[in-house]
């Protein structure tokens, strides 16, 4: 899943994309997603048919791990498991000599714990945690070991800046980064107000999307509170904070709706009833605010068969 956007991003910007899928139905996964990104964004104007075909000659999937022998960076983006990363990463050390980073895109386990199953390349490792789909999302948390070489850390970010990314590096690991961080805390606010019985979920979404939302597109959350004025916040946190959620452990609704089989929406039923639901219109309505992110300059010609970009 990550792959695939990743490889639309680093190909759409005419740089030598080489994919390796550890099977042949991952392989074909991945080209299948890869078309279908590039078909919704020749739908919704943001690349022609022209410019897509000549982004696809940019990248190249393969099941032999000595493909990527001459690659110079590597973002990995294999499930959550530490042992499935070491192996690749040792697996990385004995085929690519020329390898600068490896970028993984691991959304909880910190650098430094993929740092120490290397033995070549622990000074190489950084964390690139993307929110999906990459090549539409242009946020990026960049988070190095202490062993990470200072200099693949920069290099890295300069990297990603080439793709017109916004990376943020973190002065130090923290579980969830950032984002997820604040998007969890805005969660169990929201969440605690449904069980004390403020509000339903759908009111509380309405909430989201016609008050404050909307504002932190174009300003961030420091600079608003700065200039409506500290005293005033001040003020605010004093009367509001001591009423705010702590809560530490899984909410009771979450667990309620489980037990009753309503997952989420592809169960049919979560906090919303999803029956009926026009899914291919909510999928437009998720990605409607990042298509402007996706203007960046594509190639003009096709990969020369030299491999030379």
């Amino acid at each position: 899943m990550i792959a695939s956007s990743l490889a639309v991003l680093t190909a759409g910007h005419g740089m030598e994309t080489q994919v390796f899928a550890r099977s042949a139905q991952s392989a074909g996964r991945f080209e299948a997603s890869f078309a279908a990104h590039w078909q919704l964004m020749v739908q919704n104007g943001v690349a022609t048919q022209e410019q897509t075909d000549i982004c696809a000659t940019y990248a190249r999937v393969s099941t032999e791990l000595p493909a990527l022998r001459d690659a110079e960076v590597v973002f990995e983006c294999i499930v959550e498991d530490l042992d499935q990363k070491a192996d690749v990463y040792r697996r990385l050390e004995q085929t690519c000599p020329s390898l600068r980073a490896i970028c993984s895109v691991s959304s909880s386990i910190v650098p430094d714990q993929l740092a120490a199953s290397c033995t070549r390349y622990a000074d190489r490792i950084v964390v690139t945690h993307p929110f999906n789909p990459v090549h539409m999302v242009p946020y990026v948390e960049v988070c190095a070991a202490e062993t990470t070489d200072p200099e693949v850390c920069a290099y890295v970010v300069e990297l990603l800046e080439a793709l017109d990314r916004k990376p943020v590096v973190l002065k130090k690991p923290t579980p969830g980064f950032i984002g997820n961080r604040l998007q969890f805390a805005l969660w169990r606010e929201a969440l605690a107000l449904v069980e004390e019985g403020v509000a339903d979920p759908h009111d509380i979404d309405i909430a989201l999307r016609y008050s404050f939302c909307p504002r932190y597109t174009s300003i961030g959350i420091f600079e608003h509170f700065d200039t409506g004025g500290l005293a005033l916040n001040r003020a605010t946190c004093k009367n509001l904070f001591p009423v705010l959620s702590d809560r530490k452990d899984v909410p009771p609704v979450i667990d309620s709706l489980m037990e009753q089989g309503r997952t989420g929406a592809s169960a049919g039923r979560g906090f919303y009833d999803w029956e009926g639901v026009d899914m291919e219109a909510y999928a437009a309505r998720v990605n409607e605010p990042y298509w402007k992110f996706c203007s960046w300059q594509m190639p003009e010609a096709p990969m020369r068969p030299s491999g030379e970009c």
